[in-house]
C-alpha cells in the first residue's frame, strides 16, 4: 500500500476515533467555589451541629447518627442533576411523635455542586409528647446560652437577624426574664421598622417564615431573598402547650440569605459558561 494512503487510513481512524469520545459535559468539569455566607468565625450558627459550611455528605451524617437504631423513622434524600451529574439537593428525615415519644423533623437545602453543595436553609421541628413539654423559661435559657441575645422577641418567636457579620439589635437589650415576657406578644412595630432601616427593603422576618415552605423551590425564594434586609437569620418559635408556659412544639429555622443569593449566581455563572477547553483531552496525535 502506498505511504501517503496509509497515512490517510490512519488519519481517519484517528479521526473517528475521536469523534466516538464522549463531548465533556459540564458535571466532569465543575470546580466548586464557595459561596458567601452570612456568618463568620465564632458567629456561626448551627442547628444539632449542621452549620451553613455543611454539605450533604456531612449533613447525612448528622442524621443518620441522631436517628441510628429508630425502625420508625422516614427517610426523603431528594436529588437533582446539575449539567449531568446527580446532587443531593435536600435531606428530610422524621420521627412520628407519640403519647410517651416526642417528634422530631429535620430538613436542609443544599446548593449545586458548583457552589460546593453547601446547606443554605436547616430546619428542625421538636413536637413535644405531654408528659415530656419543657417550660418556656428553660427553652428561653437554652436558646440564649447557644445563640446568644436576640434581635427581636414576640409573636412566640425568637429572631436573631445577621448583618454586615453581627446580630442586628434594634434597641431591645433582652434578657433571659425580658424575652420570656415578650415572647408571646406581638412583635414592637417601632423595632420592625428599624429592621428594615432607611432602604425599606424586604423584611427578613417574612422571608424566613416563607422559606419553612419555599426552601425545596429555590426560584419561589430567590426574588425575595435577594431583597431582604439582612445576609442570614435564625427563628426559634415557641408554641405553647399545656399548660400555657410550658412549650408544645419548638421549631428552629436556620436561612443564609447570603449564601443562598451567592450560590445562585455562581450557579448561573457555571451553567451558562458550560464545559471549559480544560476538562477536553490535551493529548497529541502520536508520530507515525
Amino acid at each position: 500500500m502506498p505511504r501517503h494512503a496509509l497515512v490517510s487510513m490512519l488519519a481517519m481512524g484517528l479521526a473517528m476515533g475521536l469523534a466516538s469520545l464522549p463531548a465533556a459535559s459540564l458535571a466532569d468539569d465543575i470546580r466548586p467555589k464557595t459561596p458567601e455566607t452570612a456568618f463568620s468565625g465564632k458567629l456561626r450558627p448551627d442547628i444539632l451541629g449542621i452549620s451553613t459550611e455543611s454539605n450533604a455528605e456531612s449533613a447525612r451524617g448528622v442524621f443518620d447518627s441522631l436517628f441510628k437504631g429508630r425502625t420508625d423513622t422516614k427517610t426523603d434524600i431528594q436529588q437533582q442533576k446539575f449539567g449531568g451529574t446527580s446532587y443531593v439537593a435536600a435531606l428530610n428525615f422524621s420521627l412520628p411523635a407519640g403519647s410517651k415519644q416526642n417528634g422530631e423533623m429535620l430538613s436542609t437545602s443544599f446548593s449545586s455542586p458548583a457552589s460546593a453543595n453547601r446547606a443554605y436553609f436547616v430546619a428542625r421541628n421538636l413536637t413535644f409528647a405531654q408528659d415530656q413539654q419543657p417550660s418556656k423559661a428553660d427553652m428561653i435559657k437554652e436558646v440564649m446560652g447557644k445563640y446568644g441575645v436576640p434581635t427581636i422577641v414576640g409573636d412566640q418567636h425568637l429572631y436573631y437577624i445577621y448583618r454586615k457579620g453581627s446580630i442586628m439589635s434594634v434597641g431591645g437589650k433582652y434578657k433571659e426574664a425580658t424575652a420570656l415576657e415578650a415572647i408571646d406578644k406581638p412583635l414592637d412595630p417601632r423595632a420592625a421598622v428599624k429592621l428594615n432601616g432607611d432602604t425599606v427593603r424586604g423584611s427578613c422576618v417574612a422571608v424566613v417564615k416563607r422559606a419553612q415552605t419555599k426552601a425545596k423551590e429555590p426560584s419561589a425564594m430567590l426574588a425575595e431573598a435577594k431583597g431582604a434586609n439582612c445576609d442570614g437569620v435564625l427563628s426559634v418559635q415557641l408554641v405553647p402547650g399545656t399548660p400555657a408556659d410550658r412549650v408544645g412544639i419548638a421549631q428552629f429555622t436556620l436561612l443564609d440569605v447570603k449564601q443562598f443569593v451567592s450560590a445562585a449566581a455562581i450557579d448561573s455563572a457555571a451553567l451558562a459558561a458550560g464545559p471549559s477547553e480544560g476538562s477536553m483531552p490535551k493529548g497529541s496525535a502520536p508520530k507515525l
